[in-house]
C-alpha cells in the first residue's frame, strides 16, 4: 500500500489500484495522520483538527467511528494494522518509501551526495516527477495541513533550484532560460532561482 500527498490525497493498493476513500471526514482524518506519518497524533489534536470549534456531542465516539471506517478502507486494500491505536492517540505506521513525500526526500538526498551533474539532474527530475499538484491539494485551506504544505513546497522549490544548477552544468542554458522565467514569475523572491536564470540567459546569449 502506498500513499500520495504530493497532489490530491491518493491511496494505492499493493497492485497499484487507486483505493477510494469516499467520506470527506475519513479523508480528512487520513490527511491529518499523513502530516505526521509514523508519529502518534493525539486524539485531542485530531478532534480539534477535524471539527475545530464545533465538535460533536461525543467527540471521542465520533473519532473512534471515523477511525473504524478508515481501518476498513485500508484493510480492504491490504493495509491491515497500518492504523494503530496508542495510549494517547493514533499512528499511521507507514514506511518512508510507502509515501510519495518520503520517496521525494530520499531521491533529493541522494542527489545532494552525487558528484556527477547528470546523475544529480536525473535524480532530481525523478523526484520532481512525483508531484501531481500542490501538496495536500484537497486540504491546502485546512489549518492542520499548512505546516506540512509549507515544508513540502519549500523542499520542492529547493529541488527545482538544485535541478536547474545541475542542468546548467550540463549546458542546458537555452531550455532553462524559458523554464526558469516562468518559475520566477511565480516565485519572484527566490534569489537562487534568479541567479540560475541569469546564468541561463547569459549562456544562451540572451542577457540584456
Amino acid at each position: 500500500m502506498r500513499f500520495g500527498v504530493l497532489g490530491p490525497l491518493t491511496v494505492w493498493s499493493a497492485d497499484g489500484e487507486v483505493v477510494a476513500v469516499p467520506e470527506s471526514k475519513v479523508r480528512s482524518l487520513l490527511a491529518a495522520l499523513l502530516t505526521a506519518p509514523g508519529q502518534v497524533v493525539s486524539a485531542d489534536r485530531l478532534v480539534d483538527e477535524l471539527w475545530g470549534e464545533a465538535p460533536p456531542a461525543n467527540p471521542t465516539g465520533a473519532l473512534q467511528t471515523l477511525v473504524s471506517r478508515l481501518r476498513r478502507v485500508l484493510g480492504r486494500a491490504g493495509g491491515q494494522g497500518v492504523l494503530a491505536h496508542r495510549a494517547l492517540g493514533y499512528v499511521l505506521d507507514v514506511a518512508d518509501d510507502a509515501m510519495d513525500a518520503g520517496r521525494f526526500t530520499a531521491l533529493t538526498t541522494r542527489a545532494r551526495t552525487a558528484t556527477d551533474a547528470r546523475e544529480r539532474a536525473e535524480l532530481l527530475t525523478e523526484a520532481l516527477a512525483l508531484w501531481r499538484g500542490p501538496a495536500f491539494a484537497d486540504f491546502v485551506d485546512e489549518e492542520f495541513a499548512r505546516p506540512a504544505v509549507t515544508r513540502l513546497e519549500e523542499q520542492r522549490l529547493l529541488a527545482l533550484e538544485e535541478q536547474a544548477e545541475a542542468r546548467l552544468e550540463l549546458g542546458e542554458h537555452g531550455l532553462l532560460a524559458g523554464e526558469l522565467g516562468d518559475l520566477i514569475r511565480r516565485h519572484p523572491l527566490r534569489e537562487r532561482l534568479r541567479a540560475a536564470h541569469m546564468r541561463a540567459l547569459y549562456g544562451a546569449g540572451r542577457a540584456s
